[in-house]
Order: C-alpha cells, then structure tokens, then sequence
C-alpha cells in the first residue's frame, strides 16, 4: 500500500489492481485522533490489508480512507478464559504467534497469513474444512467507532451480533475484535496429485483431512493438487483417490513452492500449516484478479461438471481454481450464512478485459444454484441477484440505519448492496 496520512496519493489494494479515489487517507496513532477523524469526516471507509479485489473498501471522491494500522497493536490474551482481545489492525500471522506463545490456537486460518483480522471477519472470509465455519465465527465480541466518534461494543448475547461481525464496513469503525481460542494442536500437510473428476466422491475426499483444498487450473478434467491438513490429534483418513507428491508444490502450475508453508507430511503448529502460504514471505502481487462464489455444498458435484463444461473458456484466463468446504454459519451477510457450503475460488491473469467476460460466463454456469460471491472479490452478477441471496439483508439494513442513519460508511458498493 502507499500514500501518507492527509493525502489519498496513489493508495492501492493489495495486488494493484485497484487505486483508491478518496480525497483523503489518514493513518491515525490514537484512538481519540482516530474518533476525531470519524466524527469530522463526512464519509468514511477503512482499509485493512487491502487484500480486495473490488471497490468495497473505497469511499469515492468526498471521502475519507482510514487505516488503523496505525493504532496501538493489542494482542491481550486470557488463558484461562481462552480468549484473546485483538485491535482491527492486526494480522493473522502476528496474532497466531501471539496466541500460540500461549499454548492456544484458533480454530482455522485462510489460505494467507499476512490479512488483517477485522477485514477477514468483516468480509466473510474463509478458510476449509467441512466442520469449520467462516472466520467470523470465532468472534465473540465486537468494538466499534460510531460515525459520531462513540465508542459501542456488541457481544454474542446482543440481538444485533450475528449483523455486526460480517458487515461490510458499514456499522463503523472496527477498533477490536475479542475471539475465542482453543488449545493449540499440531498440524501435518500432505499434497495428492491428479484426482479425476469422473466418478468424485467429493463428500468423502473433502472430509479426509481436517483442512482439504482441490486445486485445478481446468486445461483438464480433474485437480491437478489436493492439499490435506491433518490435525495430529486426529487420526489420519485414507486417502486412495490420487498419489502422493514426492516433492512440495505451489498451488499455481510452474511456480516454486519457497513460500508454501511445509507439507510431505512433515507436522508442525498449526498456524504454521493451515494456511497455504508461510508467514515471513509476502507472496507476489500484482499479478492476479480473484473471484469466489460460495454454493450450497450438496451441490458440489453439479457445480463441477457445469465449470467443466465451460473448462475452454475459464482455462484461458485462468491461473488456478480452489475448491473449499465450508460449515453453514449464522452471521446475517455471510457467504455461508444457513448452509453448509462449497467455495470455488478462481485466480485469475491480471487482464480485466479479458477476465469480465469469462466471469459474466462462469455466474451464468453457476446460477442455478444460487452462487454468493465473497465480499471482497470480483464479481459481476447484479445487486438485485446478490440481495435476494440474502434473508436477514433488511435485518443489516436496520441495524445500519440505526448505527449509522445518516450513512457516513457507506460508499458506492454498499449502497447498492442496500439498495439505497
């Protein structure tokens, strides 16, 4: 990311592909500075790592960009209640070797260590598994900044809780999150090849590991790479579907695995195998468009053979395609919200041009049933399409209003979700 606070200069997402138009972009060191700014700005959106793909995060013209990486780091860990209070600004991997300093974990990580916490949860982010739900899930508290500058908390056991986790940006903004830990658990990672797609027996080859992620690039029917994360405190499940790599691979076909976190079953902490890619390397950007769609997972199968047959058209654009499981969760606008679900995630070349046209294609192959497409990434089915995805949408429309009635964090993205 660059700019400095007071200018938006040239602020970009992650992968450069977006170049923010704020007028605007602070970086405030308080939290008194920080609610100064909230309160005095007449719209707001906050960046976290700036891993997003769309203009989710940019609050337009006559805005104002925040950051709160600025803000003191806070990693306060309760042992004994097995918890952990972590500022907005932090990422995954400096909070997972916090918590694992204390012989504690959580329950799951996405495919990237170096995401911000309070943007991961806020966006309806992910990692597998087909009993783990999305990363929202192991928040039990949320700290906010109103648009007036107030500070508000809202835990588990307040009505508006499951609207106040995966929301958007558009409550306010999020100054800490308190989530639930477990006992920490060794993990071992073993990397399968050439998986046919001809007679799959999904459900059985996603639940072989505790974390199981397919990875195609769709030149051919089938996985190139099935990537297995076994918990050492669980016992290892067959895997008969496909062979076992002899040496560590890359996700993306041609790429060295150097910053792939360790596999041919070689165990190590968790936080330091759930996610694909190690921690001290910031894999390369610039380089990729993403999308994702989360379908009901008893549609898995469906959804497979439809990509594959469009597999000419996606493979052209394509650097490699993921596929996840998900457990069903209750937060209002997540992905996963009511149903267990499937993720099919696509890395695309960074040709926008030539890469809307395969996307517009791939929704048409996926809309029978009913595809929610992450938050964070690129997508172009119509808002009309995405709020009918969605049962409790007037319930967060509600709950924005009340929290945020003259709209200060909305932006362009957010009202049309909101249809206002």
């Amino acid at each position: 990311m660059t700019g400095t606070a007071g200018t938006a200069g040239t602020v970009t997402n992650w992968a450069r592909t977006i170049t923010y138009t704020a007028r605007e972009f602070h970086r405030p060191r308080t939290p008194d500075a920080l609610a100064a700014l909230v309160a005095n700005s007449p719209r707001v959106r906050v960046l976290g790592s700036g891993h997003s793909f769309n203009r989710i995060a940019d609050p337009g013209p006559d805005g104002v960009l925040l950051s709160t990486a600025g803000l003191p780091s806070v990693t306060d860990v309760d042992t004994a209640a097995r918890t952990v209070r972590v500022s907005g600004g932090v990422r995954y991997a400096e909070l997972a070797r916090a918590v694992h300093a204390h012989g504690l974990a959580l329950p799951n990580m996405a495919s990237l260590p170096h995401i911000s916490v309070a943007g991961s949860v806020a966006t309806g982010t992910h990692g597998s598994g087909v009993t783990n739900r999305p990363l929202a899930s192991a928040v039990r508290e949320v700290e906010l900044v109103r648009a007036d500058g107030a500070a508000v908390t809202i835990g588990r056991d307040d009505p508006r809780f499951d609207g106040a986790v995966t929301s958007l940006g558009a409550l306010g903004v999020v100054t800490a999150l308190t989530l639930d830990l477990e006992p920490a658990y060794g993990v071992e990672q073993r990397v399968f090849t050439e998986l046919p797609l001809a007679g799959l027996d999904f459900a059985a080859v996603a639940a072989a590991g505790y974390s199981v992620s397919l990875f195609t690039d769709w030149r051919e029917p089938g996985f190139r790479q099935v990537w297995v994360k076994r918990r050492t405190d669980e016992a290892a499940v067959p895997f008969p579907w496909a062979s076992p790599a002899t040496t560590a691979l890359h996700p993306v076909p041609g790429m060295p695995a150097t910053h792939c976190t360790g596999q041919l079953g070689v165990p190590g902490p968790w936080h330091e195998r759930l996610p694909h890619f190690r921690a001290e390397f910031t894999p390369s950007n610039g380089e990729e468009i993403q999308s994702e769609y989360l379908l009901p997972r008893s549609k898995a199968m469906e959804a497979l053979y439809a990509i594959d047959g469009i597999r000419s058209t996606v493979s052209g654009v394509l650097q490699t395609c993921e596929v996840r499981t998900i457990a069903a969760d209750t937060q209002w606008l997540s992905p996963a919200h009511g149903r267990d679900s499937v993720a099919l995630h696509f890395t695309w070349v960074p040709d926008e041009a030539a890469v809307l046209p395969v996307v517009r294609r791939l929704e048409e192959a996926l809309e029978p049933f009913g595809p929610r497409p992450h938050w964070g990434k690129v997508y172009e089915m119509p808002s009309t399409v995405v709020r009918g995805l969605y049962a409790r949408l007037p319930d967060f429309r509600a709950l924005a209003r009340s929290l945020d009635p003259a709209g200060k964090f909305t932006n362009a993205f957010v009202r049309e979700l909101l249809d206002e």
